[in-house]
């Protein structure tokens, strides 16, 4: 094999400080002294295995009298040989030595296989094939010129400084073809239109997306069915229907099938449609529920107003509701049970880029892109946690790979395979794309920088800044060589600077894709510091990435210390640990809901679409506290607002310990974010 020089001195290096060693010569010296005996002893073309280099690293530690480094480095050996172990088992080659979580799920889900089931890709190969997918949207604009930046996008997954939505990953250059994360379907008020909808979701969810509907154009139950003389089901009944699809197709397909549903406040059926979770407990496990609310509703809320409720068939009242009382019923049912959210959808329309071509009713799953009927979102992330150079955040490589991103995505649009022509000509009408973050969390706990401070708000506002301004450059001087996006003219951006896309920044919440990353997810804080993990029938106990490294170069670490911090996932009440340590690495729990609210809508300042976010709270918290919370949202001019009140779920992915219980749990895929709402997309 061929090996890296840096990678033997990293590893003595911490193998150094875990000693108690701060002689900073000491790792360039074993290495070099590595390589030198390679060069003398080794038969030229002979491979150098691993455990060749391992044999040596502990020779010249043992003979220059370096024992408690020598003992150090062979724990690290050891559990390095274990982790390539158990990825042989799964028959996976990883070249981008990625944890055993990652690996276990590309191998479920993303890379090719055989027909006998097995992969037939690497890790680093399924980020070539992606690459290669995509780049071949370039010979269009340029002839000749897919292959280089074949190679530049390759350079940039392979860093895992940037990933796409999961079905990039998962179908570029396969027979399924769909490239987007999810998309928004009509729902008009006839069988016709629901059905035709209901196959077309079947065929979004067996290619591994998401999908989104207002069910406010249904007429409500029991209302008059003019060619049968009976009674409307409602859209409950409808939103069951596509629920049990959904949950058929996953049986099939590659990963579950979820989706959100928005009812409209005024709609008639909305009080049934709120409890509908809460009043069966895993009823509608495929969905989240969100409420579209208007600021005239949430005035009325305010002023304890009268609220109307409208048949949406005929556009007549059929009833008078207090407003705070029907708010009420929201907050309690989420309170029970996460579910519903708020959309607000007048903040969302007044940013809508297209308003002449219809009123945005709907979002995908997760909430971070408002999407007119048959529009797609076409995601990726840049990890943060890798845009630091020096212990300083390089806002020149931010900037860079933004712009490299933008045109990844755009790139992604003419090579996506829609399964059906409405989405191919409302993606390509409008390119909106949606380039957002991941591993906030711990970028800000590198550089010091607690989560819940002004700091780190403030912060978090340049960095979103920093990327919208990147990524529209990127499209303007895409718009320069490749034309503006079609609809353009019917655009609220006529009047300004031609760009290739109508829509260009939006944060998801990067659930497996951070998880691939090895980072934190999207903008959110970190769950827990240390917990296990659920993988391959087995537990095994993961310490965050940072806090491990940051520890080990402080002097910190013991297997001791990390055994303490495992009974509960949490540093800030340790006493053994460095204040200023214990001050950056909050978890999502003790981050209160007001610094969660304030670091979503600092970010939202800066971001064409919409944030997925969702603010955890305690067991004990209340329905007024999440009153409260939407209210507050409201005023902060966000797009949407998610709640989680941790334990209200029994198949949450997250739990918690108990005191002097086992540690906290984490499910194979989780990487922050809601314990509940399942935001794969």
């Amino acid at each position: 094999m061929a090996f890296d020089v840096s990678r033997i001195e990293a590893a003595v290096a911490g193998a150094a400080r875990e000693a108690g060693y701060a002689d900073p010569n000491l790792a360039a010296a074993v290495a070099k002294a590595v390589v030198d005996k390679l060069a003398t002893h080794e038969p030229r073309g002979r491979p150098v295995t691993v455990e060749t280099i391992g044999d040596l690293v502990e020779e010249q530690l043992n003979s220059a009298g370096y024992g408690d480094v020598a003992r150090a480095y062979i724990i690290y050996r050891h559990g390095r040989a274990e982790l390539r172990a158990t990825k042989a088992l799964l028959e996976v080659r990883d070249e981008l030595k990625l944890s055993l979580a990652a690996v276990t799920v590309l191998r479920e889900r993303y890379l090719r296989r055989d027909e006998r089931g097995q992969p037939v890709e690497s890790t680093g190969e399924m980020m070539d094939r992606t690459a290669l997918f995509v780049a071949a949207a370039e010979d269009s604009y340029r002839r000749g010129s897919a292959a280089r930046w074949a190679e530049r996008f390759s350079q940039l997954l392979r860093s895992l400084e940037f990933l796409p939505n999961s079905p990039t990953l998962m179908n570029a250059g396969t027979s399924l073809g769909l490239l987007s994360g999810c998309v928004v379907l009509p729902l008009e008020d006839s069988l016709r239109s629901i059905f035709a909808t209901l196959g077309q979701t079947a065929e979004i969810h067996q290619a591994g997306g998401g999908t989104g509907y207002s069910f406010s154009h249904l007429r409500p139950a029991d209302d008059p069915v003019a060619g049968t003389g009976g009674r409307a089901s409602g859209p409950l009944s409808f939103l069951r229907l596509f629920d049990a699809s959904a949950a058929v197709v996953r049986m099939g397909g590659r990963r579950r099938g979820a989706s959100m549903a928005v009812l409209d406040v005024s709609h008639p059926d909305i009080y049934d449609f709120v409890t509908a979770k809460a009043d069966e407990a895993g009823d509608l496990t495929q969905f989240n529920l969100s409420v579209g609310v208007s600021d005239a509703f949430m005035r009325a809320v305010e002023r304890h107003g009268t609220h109307r409720l409208v048949n949406p068939r005929t556009g007549k009242t059929v009833a008078r509701v207090n407003a705070a009382d029907l708010f009420t019923a929201i907050c309690e049912a989420a309170h029970a049970c996460g579910d519903p959210g708020l959309l607000f959808l007048d903040a969302i329309n007044r940013a809508n880029p297209l308003p002449k071509l219809g009123r945005i009713e709907a979002t995908n799953p997760c909430g971070e892109v408002p999407l007119l009927p048959y529009e797609s979102c076409n995601l990726g992330s840049i990890n943060l946690a890798r845009m630091t150079t020096a212990g300083k955040i390089d806002w020149e490589r931010l900037a860079g790979v933004a712009m490299l991103a933008t045109r990844f995505l755009d790139d992604v649009i003419d090579v996506n395979e829609y399964p059906f022509p409405e989405l191919a000509d409302a993606g390509r009408a409008t390119r909106k794309v949606g380039l957002g973050v991941m591993g906030l969390a711990e970028l800000l706990a590198t550089l010091g920088i607690p989560y819940d401070s002004e700091q780190a708000v403030r912060f978090a506002r340049r960095i979103a800044r920093h990327i919208q301004q990147a990524a529209h450059a990127a499209s303007a001087d895409l718009a320069r060589v490749r034309g503006r996006f079609p609809a353009f003219a019917n655009s609220r951006l006529a009047r300004s600077a031609a760009l290739r896309n109508a829509q260009l920044t939006a944060v998801a919440p990067t659930g497996t894709i951070s998880l691939i990353a090895g980072t934190t997810a999207g903008i959110e804080p970190m769950f827990a510091v240390a917990y296990v993990r659920a993988v391959l029938g087995s537990h095994l106990l993961e310490v965050n990435s940072c806090f491990d490294r940051l520890a080990r170069d402080q002097g910190f670490y013991s297997a001791e210390l990390i055994t303490e911090i495992a009974r509960s996932g949490t540093v800030r009440a340790n006493p053994r640990i460095p204040d200023a340590v214990r001050a950056a690495f909050p978890t999502a729990l003790e981050v209160t809901p007001d610094w969660h609210l304030r670091m979503q809508a600092a970010v939202q300042r800066h971001v064409d679409a919409a944030v997925s976010k969702t603010i955890n709270l305690p067991a004990s918290a209340s329905a007024e506290d999440i009153r409260a919370i939407y209210l507050a949202a409201w005023k902060a001019k966000v797009k949407g607002i998610t709640v989680y009140r941790y334990g209200s779920r029994e198949d949450q992915v997250l739990t918690l310990a108990a005191p002097d219980s086992a540690p906290p749990r984490a499910g194979a895929a989780f990487s922050g974010g809601c314990a509940a709402r399942a935001c794969e997309f």
